[in-house]
């Protein structure tokens, strides 16, 4: 279920923005029906989405595609999603994590959140939730813009 929309409308009429301003949102989850029913409603929201079946597959992905976020599950094959967090965090400091899972214990939670997690959503999950997730690493990415403009203008200023 592809959204093409480029600027112009979502089929209900809610105005869009245009292809820049789409997050790029990386889902890593070993169910493949879960992936799809988080891409659709990740879609519906204006994101761009790009899948991966295991943490080992979402690390590569991460180095790839160089995504605005990360949805990650804990429990998956080959890397689990804690083990993943912590790689994406060395090779991406700043692209946002979202931790999605049923085996959510709190100290699983902390565990996530102290290595630099910036939500953990528990399985089932409903769709406000993943509103709120998205909303959190929009906001994440136009910080980290700022961030970066001022480097670069502190840069340049040393420079002159």
């Amino acid at each position: 279920m592809e959204n093409n929309n480029s600027g112009g409308q979502f089929s209900n009429g809610t105005p869009t923005k245009v292809d820049n301003d789409k997050l790029r949102i990386l889902i890593s989850d070993d169910s493949r029906l879960l992936r799809k029913k988080l891409r659709e409603e990740l879609e519906s929201l204006n994101c761009i989405v790009t899948e991966a079946a295991n943490g080992k597959e979402a690390i590569m992905k991460d180095l790839e595609d160089e995504p605005d976020g990360v949805i990650l599950d804990i429990v998956m094959p080959e890397v689990g999603g804690i083990e993943a967090l912590q790689v994406i965090r060395e090779v991406s400091p700043d692209v946002p994590i979202v931790m999605l899972s049923s085996a959510g214990t709190p100290q699983k939670l902390m565990q996530t959140l102290k290595m630099g997690a910036i939500d953990f959503i528990q399985k089932p999950y409903n769709h406000d939730q993943i509103v709120k997730a998205v909303e959190a690493i929009r906001r994440a990415k136009v910080k980290n813009q700022k961030k970066k403009e001022l480097e670069a203008k502190s840069i340049k200023s040393a420079e002159e």
